[in-house]
């Protein structure tokens, strides 16, 4: 049977000629947002912070200089060596001219011999190509050997062309200007937002001690500048809001040409302080670039903290009969400035506001576990007082945890036999897993925490559950010990459920990343919305995402061997990209496919799914529709009755589908 015409729609025709292919700059002024924030130009305007202070952080610059315009448009000026402006060998246009219009052109693809930067503010194949798109007007001005170039773009597009003169006799010698003016069709708003922008400045002058940052404004005619000689610790120190409990413990470490595992320059700078009240002030940096959302960095600070206190605790024997220590006892005190330095950041999203490398989290903690377990052994004291911050804050934490268990009372029905349950009895920290199968559920128990993860392997596809009568749900064996492990009864959309007995704050459906493990994920998916809403509602319920690939990567130059794992195709391509980047070819490159968990050790589950600083692990919430919407669009996927309806959804949509056989 072939569809009705009726249901097509009459206007527009798909065919060969309704394809567009965006070119240059196109796709950033098509969807911005897809490149940079668009409340405001800061984003864009940092793009080009960015690149001054990356030729601070390579050495040559001591100045960076920033103007707010009174026709609205803003200048950053540094005294770096200047944009080059001769032509490209292989593009055959200026140089200066691709930077500003490429989307993947730059001096910091090429780490090591060839390039211009051994360390920058990451790599997403944007940078300031994006500022020239959205602006009405950039100029960009570059002094380099004894000459001055200047070219003029709108939208991207070169309205004025590269000209060149030599430097007149009192004109500073090197260096770049980019004066810029947002498009004000792009943003919310055209004006910068002064907070944030003097934070980022004064941020630049924290990271690099004696740079000289300054923000003139040509409307109110102020000036501000900023210059730390003291680095991290001036700058922590003057904006704690309560005494430290020990003095401030400062370090820096970086790899040199003989380390193992690291490129040498790589590593990080931190200084920590502890305090007992007060919010705590925590900030990080990856070359440079401020990671307001954090990412393997910070994750490698907590790391390296928590074993180097433990340690010591170890050592002294301070630890209280029935205590356990967990990372945010160590962490909920603690205040920081972490300025990381990483030769190939990768970065989630183009505003960089998390960093994503794997690596991040070895490499810091590193370099802070050995410094700090000597400080505090130096100064016991010190130690002392650090430990027992600690285990009051374990302390409260577990007997929050008791009475919670309190509450539920002596009624508790016997836990399922299969499950493996974790130590911990604090909700708010413990995690169930349910696994499809056992061979993957024997890996999950030997790779995960025990500590705080439970795992519940389900054998064979759960029950569809979409129109199961609530009082017929017990009949399945699998959704009784979910819904017993959990320790939440099922219940309807208007129902206020007893969650005082949930025994898990995250409950996390762990499949294999095929279309087998998909299916499952949509059965445990409609089971949770359908019977247990108020989990969904109240943020309870995740969906883990393991890889479908491992590429083996042979050693490069001073970068190790190293195991990469890509969730999809699309991850995969860009894992492979980056190796040719890096002078590896593909055939060089081992790719394997996991067909399913139950392939994987215990340690690359761990590494890859279960632990909590490199896993991806997804919340599940509403999307764009509303409850009753979702409720009747997952009818015509579940219901028995529908089938009609979902020939026509496949009808509608099933060329956006990508078959995986």
């Amino acid at each position: 049977m072939s569809a009705k015409p009726s249901r097509l729609p009459t206007s527009g025709v798909y065919s060969e000629g309704s394809i567009r292919v965006l070119k240059g700059l196109e796709p950033v002024r098509q969807r911005p947002g897809m490149y940079t924030r668009t409340d405001n130009p800061l984003h864009i305007t940092q793009e080009v912070l960015d690149n001054a202070a990356d030729e601070a952080l390579a050495g040559y610059g001591k100045k960076i200089k920033v103007t707010l315009h009174i026709d609205g448009s803003v200048s950053v000026e540094d005294d770096g060596r200047g944009i080059p402006f001769g032509m490209h060998p292989e593009e055959k246009a200026p140089v200066i001219e691709l930077v500003f219009t490429r989307l993947h052109a730059g001096g910091k693809f090429d780490k090591g011999q060839g390039g211009a930067y051994s360390f920058s503010g990451g790599l997403h194949g944007v940078g300031v190509s994006v500022t020239n798109a959205l602006t009405t007007r950039l100029e960009a001005t570059s002094h380099r050997e004894g000459q001055l170039a200047r070219l003029v773009f709108s939208g991207g597009a070169v309205i004025e062309p590269l000209r060149t003169r030599p430097l007149a006799s009192g004109e500073r010698r090197q260096g770049t200007t980019v004066r810029l003016w947002p498009d004000a069709q792009y943003f919310e708003s055209c004006a910068l937002p002064m907070g944030p922008l003097c934070q980022l400045l004064r941020s630049k002058a924290v990271l690099m001690p004696g740079l000289c940052v300054s923000l003139l404004n040509e409307k109110t005619r102020d000036t501000q500048t900023w210059q730390y000689q003291g680095g991290l610790r001036d700058y922590l120190a003057q904006n704690l809001s309560a005494d430290p409990v020990i003095p401030l413990f400062e370090g820096a470490a970086f790899a040199d040409g003989s380390h193992e595992s690291f490129a040498e320059g790589e590593g990080a700078a931190w200084c920590l302080a502890f305090t007992e009240d007060g919010p705590p002030i925590r900030e990080s940096y990856v070359n440079l670039i401020p990671t307001s959302a954090g990412g393997t960095h910070e994750s490698g600070l907590r790391d390296g903290l928590f074993n180097a206190v433990k340690s010591f605790i170890e050592l002294h024997s301070l630890l209280p009969k029935g205590v356990k220590l967990l990372p945010e006892d160590m962490f909920a005190r603690a205040s920081y400035v972490l300025s990381a330095k990483v030769l190939d950041p990768q970065f989630q999203g183009q505003i960089k506001e998390r960093l994503n490398s794997r690596d991040a989290v070895r490499l810091v903690s590193g370099f802070v576990r050995p410094a700090l377990e000597l400080w505090l052994n130096q100064h016991v004291e010190y130690g002392k007082k650090l430990a027992e911050l600690a285990i009051k804050a374990a302390q409260t934490r577990q007997k929050a945890g008791q009475k919670v268990e309190k509450r539920k009372g002596s009624g508790v029905a016997v836990l399922p036999g299969k499950l493996t349950d974790c130590e911990s009895r604090d909700t708010a920290h413990n995690e169930v897993f349910l696994v499809e199968g056992d061979s993957a559920g024997g890996s999950a128990k030997m790779g995960r925490d025990k500590e705080s993860q439970a795992i519940l392997p389900l054998r064979g596809k759960v029950l569809n559950t979409w129109e199961v009568e609530r009082d017929r749900l017990f009949a399945n064996n699998e959704i009784h010990d979910i819904s017993v492990a959990i320790g939440v009864d099922p219940h309807g959309p208007d129902d206020r459920p007893d969650l005082t007995g949930l025994r898990y704050g995250k409950v996390c459906i762990l499949s294999d990343a095929d279309v087998d493990g998909a299916h499952i994920q949509v059965l445990l998916l409609t089971l949770f919305f359908r019977h247990f809403p108020q989990l969904i509602a109240t943020g309870h319920i995740y969906v883990a995402r393991p890889p479908l690939f491992r590429v083996d990567v042979p050693a490069r130059g001073k970068k190790p061997a190293a195991k990469m794992y890509a969730l999809d195709a699309g991850e995969l391509a860009a894992i492979l990209d980056k190796c040719a980047k890096e002078g590896l070819a593909r055939e060089k490159c081992q790719i394997s496919r996991f067909k399913g968990l139950g392939e994987m050790n215990a340690e690359q589950l761990w590494e890859t799914t279960l632990n909590p600083d490199t896993r991806r692990l997804l919340p599940v919430q509403l999307g764009a529709l509303d409850f009753s919407a979702t409720e009747g669009l997952i009818t015509k996927l579940m219901g028995k009755g529908e089938a009609a309806a979902r020939r026509e959804l496949m009808e509608l949509h099933g060329d956006a589908v990508e078959i995986d056989i």
